[in-house]
């Protein structure tokens, strides 16, 4: 992140600076973005690099709705993949787990919650949700919301840290509460997965 700052506004790449940010607003580039990252999160690859060429370039908005279709497009397809796959498929490890942990409890809140916080995969989530053939239409509502809470806190960070940099102005509220929502999610999470892994092994 540090190495993308500084190669950003360094002043000798301005001029692709520039080219970028005209580039970035391009129909097809737009539209290239988004089905990149929904094919790389509906075969299992991780997504993310959607989001570091999304949130850079567009306001937090119009980043969190880019980021939200393309993911939930592509969870659709994760979901897809891993039904038709079946009993031809005998995951383990994490994707077993969620799998059990979807059976006993595959609520609108308990999906929410794994896509909104860090440390789950969304990968595992779309393929298990898939083999166990959970409400599709939960699934999708659920997978809507999560990742809507979750990219809009991201892409407020990253454009809003970007811009603060550009105009040497880093202490605006409105650039530090994202960062701070982006610090209680990780904390959230990390004390649910303790949570998860102590239960686990009682």
């Amino acid at each position: 992140m540090l190495a993308y700052v500084w190669l950003w506004y360094s002043p000798d790449l301005m001029a692709l600076k520039q080219w970028a940010s005209q580039a970035s607003h391009h129909p097809v580039v737009i539209i290239g973005v988004m089905v990149i990252m929904a094919v790389t999160l509906a075969i299992g690859l991780p997504g993310s690099i959607g989001l570091w060429l999304i949130a850079p370039f567009y306001p937090p908005m119009i980043a969190t709705a880019m980021l939200t279709l393309s993911s939930v497009v592509g969870a659709l397809g994760a979901y897809q993949i891993a039904a038709r796959a079946g009993r031809n498929w005998a995951p383990s490890g994490l994707t077993l787990k969620v799998m059990d942990m979807l059976e006993q409890r595959s609520d609108l809140i308990t999906q929410c919650a794994l896509r909104i916080l860090p440390g789950f995969p969304h990968s595992v989530i779309n393929f298990a949700a898939g083999l166990r053939s959970i409400s599709l239409k939960t699934y999708l509502l659920a997978a809507t919301l999560g990742l809507a809470v979750k990219w809009a806190v991201y892409s407020s960070a990253i454009y809003g840290t970007l811009e603060a940099i550009e105009e040497e102005d880093a202490l605006q509220f409105d650039v530090v509460l994202p960062l701070i929502a982006l610090a209680l999610l990780l904390l959230i999470g990390a004390w649910f997965r303790r949570r998860v892994e102590a239960a686990r092994k009682a």
